[in-house]
């Protein structure tokens, strides 16, 4: 597969190594020359280029249109909309990601930006903070799908409905719009079948159609 990044930082480094080490074809922008030489080293089976990604010249020139995916993984949110908007619009590439660096941006970074996934590591690190010390309540880890689609999480309180009346997963009769992926029990992955019943302290993981959130609530909260 071939993968173009853009923003040679910490955060774009980290991931063209992973996808260099998995071998992938992996192109990646820096805007400062001098920053492009070292990673040059630092780098190897990735093809560093000093250019500027949000110029259209530069993304002609490293011949994006070929690329399956594009991450926009600068320290700069608008840098990250300006790559992603040119990547999906003037070059087609199928799939584009996004980082957000600052949460309250997150509603910028959809579909009509060019965005297909967005990642906020300041949203991430909150949910994890929450998952440490909520119980019985809705964690969202991730938007899915240009928003359409959420993957939640719930930690299972001894008065959540799925607990207490020792219901299996198909006794709850969810909708189509929620689906479980996995339940996390005693630090173990479980794959959800539909004689699977719930206990006190289960992570349960789900997917969810954007508004289909009362659904959980009314299984796995009350």
């Amino acid at each position: 597969m071939r993968v173009m990044i853009a923003g040679g930082g910490s955060v774009g480094t980290a991931i063209a190594l992973d996808l260099a080490d998995r071998h992938h074809d992996v192109t990646l922008l820096e805007q400062m020359s001098s920053h492009a030489e070292r990673l040059r080293s630092l780098l190897p089976g990735v093809n560093v280029v000093a250019a500027d990604a949000c110029e259209y010249v530069s993304l002609v020139a490293v011949d994006l249109r070929s690329a399956d995916v594009v991450i926009a993984a600068t320290g700069d949110d608008e840098d990250n909309l300006v790559v992603s908007w040119l990547a999906k619009q003037e070059f087609g590439v199928p799939r584009v990601i996004a980082r957000i660096n600052n949460s309250r941006n997150e509603w910028l970074f959809n579909e009509s930006w060019g965005v297909d996934v967005a990642v906020s590591t300041p949203a991430l690190i909150t949910s994890l903070v929450d998952e440490a010390v909520e119980v019985g309540s809705i964690i969202k880890l991730l938007d899915l799908a240009n928003g359409r689609m959420k993957l939640i999480e719930v930690t299972l309180a001894a008065s959540a409905p799925a607990v207490a009346n020792e219901l299996t997963l198909d006794e709850l009769h969810l909708s189509d719009g929620v689906r479980v992926v996995t339940v996390v029990r005693r630090e173990q992955p479980l794959s959800p079948t539909p004689t699977m019943r719930f206990y006190e302290h289960d992570h349960v993981v789900l997917i969810t159609r954007e508004g289909a959130q009362q659904d959980c609530a009314d299984a796995f909260i009350g």
